[in-house]
């Protein structure tokens, strides 16, 4: 255990002396591992965080959650002219009623719609503010906390009551102080109406909706405000207990067809999206994006390992009058390998720290100025050392192995 301490420190003194000595080869050797190190783990960081991100916003709608729309989602069969999207008919709110009434999977099922207006509060205005219809199920599949105030009532829903609950971002921008929206009367779309309640602030979302930008009201109130056929209407349903997501599509595909009444040979003018079919899709297009971090990544190790591996040639050049003399004195074969396969991991762990340091750099960039938390892993940061412990053993092997193999009488002579 001291035998191996000594040659660390005997290898990390004699790498610090060479970093001082070869300034010009190892700074272009740092720079390459660095770059390498900062193009894998940079991407990896990235695509992890926005992963991790992503799925656990899909995973809050509900591993089990359908849309039934007119438009498909996750396309995988052969193309379907756009022209046919376009011509099928939208959801209908009616449909809902006869969705519960008919399968005997379903849990909740819940009808949307939505689309931007302005609100106005005496002098100030929200322009292009995202509303959602909803039904009174949608905050059975899609629950929200109500930061102040309360949500909308089963009474509201059914006689279409001018209320609204508030994302926190625009209660905030109306009026300073978002608890002081509760009760304030807002006109939307020339209507009064009343906010009830706020929102708890959730932060951006990339899927489904962003509730600190948006305002919820009765579909019943919000039909009367816009054109329900430009609304992007859609029915969401989730299963119940126990009941997949394949199954739940399956029965439904089947209501679907009994409510339109299409017979046998008709085919579906509606889409069953799974949410299941974005996992997959989000899996698949950053396991792409993986694949291009790693292959910069690997270009610029592997500059940076044939640079190392040249400053370990010329070291073992001009250290060879020493190393004939360790072992004149009974220094071994492995003593010598050890010293410079230590040596040379040294140097590519001095670069994959400063790679990181950049990567850590990137972070707070992105965390800070576009409120996007992107982390390290463990995982990602054992990697990271791992990668430049082999890639310093790789390219100082063959420097290594010449240097234990010298002659110690013909090293000792040499100049």
């Amino acid at each position: 255990m001291r035998k191996t301490f000594n040659i660390l420190a005997s290898s990390f003194r004699l790498t610090m002396q060479e970093l001082m000595v070869n300034k010009l080869r190892t700074s272009l050797s740092l720079i390459g591992i660095s770059f390498g190190i900062f193009c894998i783990i940079g991407v990896l960081a990235t695509v992890n965080s926005l992963q991790t991100n992503i799925q656990n916003q899909i995973e809050s709608l509900g591993s089990n959650t359908i849309y039934i729309d007119k438009w498909q989602y996750f396309h995988n069969g052969p193309d379907y002219p756009w022209w046919k999207f376009i011509n099928r008919p939208e959801p209908a709110f009616d449909e809902v009623k006869l969705i519960k009434e008919r399968s005997s999977l379903a849990k909740n099922v819940a009808f949307l719609i939505n689309q931007p207006i302005n609100i106005e509060y005496k002098s100030y205005a929200l322009e292009g503010v995202q509303m959602y219809g909803i039904s009174e199920e949608e905050n059975d599949i899609q629950p929200v906390t109500i930061e102040y105030g309360r949500f909308i009532s089963g009474a509201e829903f059914a006689s279409g009551s001018a209320v609204v609950i508030m994302g926190y971002s625009n209660a905030e921008n109306l009026f300073g102080n978002p608890a002081l929206a509760v009760g304030k009367e807002v006109n939307v779309k020339k209507h009064k109406a009343i906010i009830i309640g706020v929102i708890e602030k959730t932060g951006k979302s990339m899927i489904g909706m962003d509730y600190d930008q948006s305002i919820l009201v009765p579909y019943r109130f919000a039909r009367n405000l816009i054109n329900e056929k430009y609304s992007s209407p859609k029915i969401i349903v989730t299963g119940k207990n126990n009941i997949s997501s394949q199954e739940l599509a399956d029965d439904l595909e089947g209501v679907m067809r009994s409510i339109r009444k299409l017979s046998p040979k008709q085919e579906d003018n509606f889409a069953v999206n799974q949410i299941s079919g974005a996992t997959e899709r989000v899996s698949s297009l950053f396991a792409n994006i993986n694949i291009g971090g790693w292959a910069i990544g690997i270009l610029s190790l592997v500059v940076g390992a044939f640079g190392i591996a040249n400053i370990m040639f010329v070291t073992v050049k001009e250290r060879t009058p020493i190393i004939g003399l360790k072992k004149a004195i009974g220094a071994k074969k492995r003593s010598i390998l050890s010293e410079f396969l230590l040596e040379s991991a040294i140097i590519c762990i001095l670069g994959g720290i400063i790679g990181l340091i950049l990567v850590y750099l990137l972070t707070l960039i992105f965390t800070n100025l576009f409120n996007f938390p992107v982390f390290i892993s463990g995982g990602i940061l054992f990697l990271a050392i791992s990668i430049c412990i082999v890639i310093g053993i790789l390219a100082g092997i063959i420097p290594a192995l010449s240097a234990s193999r010298l002659d110690p009488v013909v090293a000792i002579r040499s100049k």
